[in-house]
């Protein structure tokens, strides 16, 4: 049997990385904490081992 191939599993993680950097984009512009906790919701189905602040990060070294 041959290995699995690696190109599905490279766009699998652009295809995430690039979907949470829009949720953090969205987290960034949320008014209420009730936006951003459904928004940080659907991070951790994303990614069910980030934290807040490692989530938050980006946006506050870039100084949004």
């Amino acid at each position: 049997m041959s290995a699995p191939s690696r190109r599905p599993e490279i766009r699998r993680r652009r295809t995430r990385k690039d979907k949470i950097n829009s949720l953090r984009r969205r987290y960034a512009a949320a008014k209420s904490d009730a936006d951003r906790n459904q928004i940080f919701s659907r991070v951790k189905l994303l990614s069910p081992t980030i934290t807040v602040e490692e989530f938050t990060a980006p946006l506050q070294s870039s100084g949004r």
